[in-house]
């Protein structure tokens, strides 16, 4: 292969394949163009919620915390404020 790309194995349960069979032919993709691409996803999400993990760890050391009834108030506040919208 000369794009850089290489090759990866992985040891999938059946109806696992069955999904991606039905979904590349549903999208006229190949099984490594979804996998490619499902796989890019969660490798984004996993870096979003490991940099998160990380500004909460950060708030935590500097004592940037918030009591329970600060979050309830907070979270009734944004409940009514989305009623209001609606």
């Amino acid at each position: 292969m000369t794009d850089g790309s290489r090759v990866v194995t992985a040891n999938l349960p059946a109806d696992l394949v069955s999904e991606l069979d039905e979904v590349a032919s549903r999208i006229d993709r190949t099984r490594s163009w979804v996998v490619r691409e499902a796989l890019r996803d969660w490798l984004q999400e996993e870096q979003r919620r490991h940099v998160l993990t990380l500004e909460a760890l950060a708030d935590l050391d500097a004592g940037r915390t918030l009591t329970q009834e600060q979050v309830e108030e907070h979270l009734a506040k944004r409940k009514a404020a989305r009623r209001h919208k609606v």
